[in-house]
């Protein structure tokens, strides 16, 4: 795989280099909630910017329908990453037709342009190789070589992805590079002991990745809202907590192999629990109690881990050489249920391991409850493609940039 440090000393200058950058940050309207994937590309935007190359940077934004939906517009993004790079980015409003082209037509030396969502155009998620292709060829037309640079979305079989790169010269950018690194130290010859924290919404969202870390993993950890099927899959109730029913046969075989091959499985002693979801637009108090995890009443819902496990996490963090976590612990959005979360980034920064944060929401976490990102070993830009590669499935956009 090239990287970019070979593209730049090959000359880059007078080129139009395409930069698939991921984008895709947070919006609240029309302002960014979360800049981080943006400043993680801007080095690599830079570093070609002033090697004289004219930039196009690309990138998805949200699920619009194959068409231009205003609501996922790039334009927020393009302003923001100007900011950053200390100069004017130009942005384009489609994505290859009139003001794509004349857009970065009108670009010089060392100058940089943003074009419009490439999910605006229906070839770039098509499952159909022509129409994927064909898009592809067009975004071919704004370009002379090929930067790969936004890990988000190497999971996906996109045209901007997976097809571009076979039509240009292409190289691996910075942040792909680093994310590939960082997970490799997970996957090979890996400091032990390896724990494994793992939240989020959906149990079945992990499934694979439980599969894969089972054969790696010291300890794995469990929070957040798949907590409650592990615990149903235990025989405990869970009230109206957020509970898969259909994978629990699932979370039972792997609670045996796990115990089977001496991997320690770590859920939840107590939880806090209330009557219902809480607001998070107006952030209200919940008043939310705490009960055993065994004791959850059956009209309430477990909505973030209690404090005792709070301390039982710290303690299973303590000593580990290796942490990968990805998943927060319950609601972080709202101030009542950011606890549990709060105490797992702590136990992360406190400890000597070399700790990875696996993307989504857990690098929003982070950030939100108002860590320094320079306290963890690696703070990932791309959840998805994360846990795809540690389940060790080929992804389309690192394929794609093998030489």
């Amino acid at each position: 795989m090239k990287t970019i440090d070979e593209l730049l000393a090959e000359g880059v200058a007078g080129k139009r280099v395409f930069v698939r950058a991921d984008l895709n940050v947070p919006l609240d309207g029309t302002t960014i909630t979360d800049d981080g994937r943006i400043r993680a590309v801007r080095p690599t935007v830079s570093a070609l910017a002033a090697a004289g190359a004219r930039v196009v940077v690309a990138s998805h934004l949200g699920r619009p329908k194959g068409a231009p939906d205003p609501a996922f517009s790039l334009a927020p993004a393009a302003a923001r990453l100007g900011e950053l790079l200390g100069s004017e980015v130009a942005f384009a409003t489609d994505t290859v037709g009139e003001s794509a082209r004349a857009t970065v037509a009108a670009l010089t030396d060392g100058q940089v342009a943003v074009i419009e969502n490439l999910r605006f155009n229906a070839g770039e998620t098509s499952k159909d190789d022509t129409e994927r292709g064909a898009f592809a060829d067009q975004l071919a037309e704004l370009a002379d070589l090929y930067v790969g640079d936004g890990f988000g979305a190497v999971h996906r079989k996109h045209a901007s992805v997976f097809d571009l790169p076979a039509r240009l010269p292409h190289a691996a950018g910075g942040l792909i590079a680093t994310e590939v690194g960082v997970l490799k130290k997970l996957t090979e010859d890996v400091a032990r002991p390896y724990a494994v924290v793992l939240g989020g919404a959906k149990v079945s969202d992990k499934l694979g990745v439980i599969d894969h870390l089972l054969e790696k993993a010291d300890r794995i950890l469990i929070g957040g809202g798949m907590a409650y099927t592990f615990l149903k899959a235990q025989g405990h109730e869970v009230g109206i907590s957020l509970l898969q029913e259909d994978q629990v046969p699932a979370v039972q075989g792997y609670l045996k192999r796990a115990e089977e091959l001496g991997v320690e499985f770590v859920l939840p002693v107590d939880v806090l629990v209330a009557h219902e979801f809480p607001d998070l637009k107006t952030k209200a108090p919940a008043h939310p109690t705490t009960v055993a995890a065994d004791a959850i009443p059956a009209d309430q819902e477990g909505l973030d881990i209690g404090p005792a496990t709070r301390e039982l996490y710290a303690a299973k963090l303590a000593d580990a050489a290796t942490v990968f976590w990805n998943g927060p612990m319950g609601v972080f959005e709202h101030p009542d249920y950011a606890e549990g979360t709060k105490a797992v980034a702590q136990a992360l920064v406190d400890s000597p391991a070399f700790s990875v944060v696996g993307g989504g929401d857990s690098a929003a976490a982070v950030r939100i409850l108002g860590f320094d990102e320079n306290a963890f070993g690696h703070i990932s830009t791309g959840g998805g493609a994360s846990l795809e590669y540690l389940e060790g499935k080929t992804l389309p956009g690192l394929a794609a940039l093998e030489d």
